[in-house]
């Protein structure tokens, strides 16, 4: 394939998945049909670009996701970088922030993207590697505690020293995998939070002044070795939901 021709391909890949984005935040209803005709050919030409509507749905979810993680960095990087804790409050904020903002493009992310991607997911900078990247950066610093893995169900034990998770473990030695799964469990609550929020299943006073979000980044806290840094850290969650 010459370059040219290689180019082309890409270049209607980009638009094939911009096409689907804005049918998502607009009528909500990405079908084959819908992207071909947005585009501009026919629902046999797109099948020269993706093999199946679940697979479109994978390309666009794992493109949604990295659009996440370049905003979310952006909130990271306004903190300094020698302050981990700030860095990944930030990146919390950011991410209820964006979620919000694209109730239909979390959907589609959050409900498409899971484990049996993992490979994917670590080959660039997604939300799940940039929150793993964070929270080992905070244990760097502050040395929070850790549960010890004879503390730990045997069951549990075993997973973890195998786990699915977007996150390079490289330098996490086998005394230290119980931070993985502190890992999963603030993971589960900010996510878990954040979907009530957005799917509405929560009274919308509460999500209208976070007080739920607030709640749990304070619980967070505490797990993470942080509660003495807590205080700051609240002006900080308060200045940019303000």
């Amino acid at each position: 394939m010459t370059l040219t021709r290689e180019q082309n391909r890409v270049d209607t890949m980009r638009r094939i998945v911009e096409a689907s984005r804005r049918l998502v935040t607009g009528t909500g209803e990405m079908t084959l049909r819908a992207v071909a005709h947005e585009v501009g050919m026919t629902a046999p030409a797109l099948y020269r670009y993706v093999d199946s509507h679940a697979a479109l749905i994978r390309i666009v979810a794992m493109d949604i996701d990295a659009s996440a993680a370049a905003e979310i960095a952006e909130a990271r990087d306004a903190q300094p970088e020698g302050d981990p804790a700030a860095r990944m409050v930030a990146s919390a904020v950011a991410f209820r922030q964006w979620a919000l903002n694209n109730r239909e493009e979390f959907s589609l992310v959050f409900t498409n993207l899971d484990v049996s991607c993992i490979e994917e997911l670590q080959g660039e900078s997604k939300t799940g590697l940039l929150f793993s990247e964070l929270l080992l950066s905070v244990w760097a610093r502050y040395q929070f505690p850790v549960p010890r893995l004879e503390d730990l169900d045997p069951e549990l034990v075993e997973i973890l020293r195998d786990p699915k998770v977007p996150a390079d473990l490289t330098g996490v030695t086998d005394e230290m995998r119980p931070l993985i799964w502190l890992l999963e469990r603030a993971w589960a609550g900010l996510y878990g939070t954040v979907t009530l929020e957005v799917f509405g299943h929560i009274d919308p006073r509460i999500v209208e002044r976070a007080l739920l979000f607030r709640a749990m980044m304070e619980d967070q806290a505490g797990s993470l070795g942080l509660t003495d840094e807590f205080p700051r850290l609240r002006k900080l969650i308060d200045s940019m939901l303000a």
